[in-house]
């Protein structure tokens, strides 16, 4: 059968038309391929000029030797069977470079009476259509390994029915699925969300084009083996095809369950919180790190009678009593800077009962994961009515206190004259008892001074009568008063400090105070250790103990009115648990400071510091 280029004079006819035709011709003779005709397309495509023509194809195109096209030009050769090649790649040297192009063509066997004479050569460049499908794949891919390994829960949704066209393991076990369910119909997949409302969104967006975006929404799934309920949040975004058609919706979603269950557990212990603040008769409240007020319950309502919009105006300085207020923003300065909890005494003014009312109030500080203080928890108690019973006791034991000072004074003297005569008449036994009388009448004389002084100290009417001292003088003068009277040995470590302003013989109380309290809690050891030392611009009293000690969580407590340090079951301290409230009354009101440091079992060390002075 006779091939339409088997005629040479058809084929040179046809010259102007392969020269105008817009896929690649060419025509190769011979078994040695030698390129007869190509038109520009072709030699575009090869990246060659007409210089070619007439040269055998491995020859003009020496970079295909090694690739297939040889072996494929020889096959429809010898067999007289085209050859088409779909996207076929192909490298071609261009200015000395092999690039890759694909193309699709034909090697179609040309035949002159029944005799193969060459092959002739159709092709079309579809390297741009190969490569963007090439890149097609490569983002696909990469798009679906990214939502493989992502945290999120990510599903692609097509057409009205909602195929399910991908799914990555997050959402499969979000699901309780495997991944069969890939190219089922959603609502078959998951036959659970019929009555729910996601098909009907996921349809919506398809129609309208606009994505849907839900925060913490409730959906039931069958998972495990039983029907649970979950909270995401989640979104669905219409795709688009090049065309602008919208051809599925891809799906995000993140399990909040923990979250949400979270926040409506602390929802149901808030309010039970509330419910439990508003049935107790204390006022409780909470406020930000600032010290605005962000929760109260009625009572501080009922209070300052006020209503819940007045409560973000609200200013401290009109409702604490004016002698209070600078305490009070001390305390809570101190205790925002120390990052601990304060406990302080202040009057607040009753707008109903039109007086200022005492009440004790504790807050504490609550903080976030770096240690910052975010708020503060507070309560505050009536105690009004205490604190006028605690001065009606006051001023009892004032009175009782200076009315039993005179007999005492004169069973002092009686006990002091008899003691004399006793001895005089050479009643040594009787002699003995009189002392001892005079000794328990100068204990009781000391605990009815303790009771005045406290009851002064309470009504703010002690006295300093302040001057100048010499602190090591006046701690010599104590120590050696204080040696003559315990076999303990008083080891003192002293030298020149200066001079102190405050009151000579109340610092002398607070001194005496400390040295026998370190006699009494150490009766087992020999010695206690008394220092002084000059630390920057202050002078430092120190006194050491090898006792009982105390523990960490009460030695600052020693100091409150009326607190006592007990020993084990069969030890036991006498005093009313005042000696230290009045030092530390006493130190404060000098402008210094008191503390302890102590061991349980090993004993403490008192110690305070005066400002030195100058003179």
């Amino acid at each position: 059968m006779e091939n339409f280029f088997s005629n040479p004079d058809r084929a040179d006819s046809l010259a102007s038309l392969f020269s105008q035709a817009p896929i690649a011709l060419a025509m190769l003779m011979g078994d040695n391929f030698v390129i007869k005709n190509a038109n520009t397309q072709c030699l575009n495509f090869w990246q060659k000029g007409s210089e070619v023509i007439g040269l055998p194809i491995l020859e003009a195109l020496p970079e295909i030797a090694t690739q297939e096209f040889p072996g494929i030009l020889k096959k429809v050769y010898e067999t007289g069977t085209s050859y088409n090649g779909s996207k076929f790649k192909t490298f071609i040297e261009k200015e000395g470079i092999l690039s890759t192009y694909y193309f699709d063509f034909i090697f179609a066997p040309v035949f002159s009476e029944h005799k193969i004479i060459g092959i002739s050569l159709v092709a079309i460049d579809v390297t741009e259509q190969v490569v963007n499908e090439i890149k097609l794949r490569e983002n696909e891919f990469l798009f679906r390994e990214l939502m493989e390994i992502s945290d999120f829960s990510t599903a692609i949704y097509k057409g009205e029915n909602l195929i399910i066209a991908f799914a990555n393991d997050q959402m499969l076990q979000t699901w309780g699925k495997t991944a069969d369910v890939i190219g089922m119909k959603l609502e078959e997949a998951i036959p659970e969300l019929q009555g729910q409302p996601f098909a009907e969104i996921l349809r919506t967006v398809l129609k309208t084009g606009e994505p849907y975006i839900a925060t913490e929404d409730k959906v039931d799934l069958f998972v495990d083996g039983r029907l649970q309920t979950y909270y995401y949040s989640f979104s669905y975004r219409p795709m688009r095809d090049e065309s602008g058609q919208i051809y599925a919706i891809w799906n995000m979603a993140v399990n909040v369950t923990e979250l949400v269950e979270a926040r409506i557990k602390a929802q149901k212990g808030i309010k039970e919180y509330r419910e439990l603040a508003e049935a107790m008769p204390h006022i409780v409240w909470t406020a930000n790190n600032q010290g605005k007020l962000s929760y109260y319950n009625e009572n501080l309502l009922k209070l300052l009678d006020i209503t819940e919009e007045e409560i973000p105006e609200l200013d401290y300085k009109t409702i604490i009593h004016p002698d209070d207020l600078a305490n009070f923003k001390r305390s809570w300065e101190i205790a925002d800077l120390e990052k601990k909890s304060f406990e302080l005494e202040f009057r607040v003014y009753d707008k109903t009962k039109e007086k200022f009312i005492w009440f004790l109030n504790r807050a504490t500080p609550v903080f976030d994961d770096l240690g910052t203080i975010i708020h503060w928890i507070g309560a505050s108690t009536n105690i009004d009515e205490f604190k006028i019973l605690s001065a009606q006791k006051d001023t009892f034991l004032g009175i009782a206190s200076h009315e039993l000072k005179t007999p005492l004074t004169s069973l002092k003297l009686y006990a002091q004259v008899l003691e004399r005569m006793l001895r005089k008449s050479g009643d040594e036994k009787n002699a003995e008892f009189a002392k001892k009388m005079d000794v328990q009448i100068v204990k009781l004389t000391s605990l009815i001074g303790d009771l005045l002084d406290v009851t002064k100290i309470n009504s703010g009417k002690i006295y300093l009568n302040e001057e100048a001292f010499d602190f090591q003088k006046l701690v010599i003068e104590t120590v050696e008063d204080q040696q003559m009277s315990t076999s303990c040995k008083i080891e003192l470590h002293t030298k020149p400090v200066g001079m102190v302003f405050a009151d000579r013989d109340r610092v002398g109380q607070v001194i005496t105070n400390l040295l026998t309290n370190a006699i009494k809690y150490a009766p087992n050891t020999d010695k206690i250790v008394v220092e002084i030392k000059e630390v920057s611009g202050n002078l430092e009293f120190s006194v050491q103990d090898f006792g009982i000690g105390m523990p960490e969580d009460k030695k600052d407590r020693v100091f409150e009115q009326y607190y006592r340090v007990s020993g084990d079951e069969q030890t036991t301290f006498p005093g009313l648990g005042l000696g230290l409230y009045i030092s530390a009354q006493i130190i404060e009101r000098s402008h210094g400071k008191i503390w302890v440091n102590s061991v349980l079992g090993k004993g403490s060390t008192f110690s305070f510091i005066l400002p030195q002075i100058e003179l």
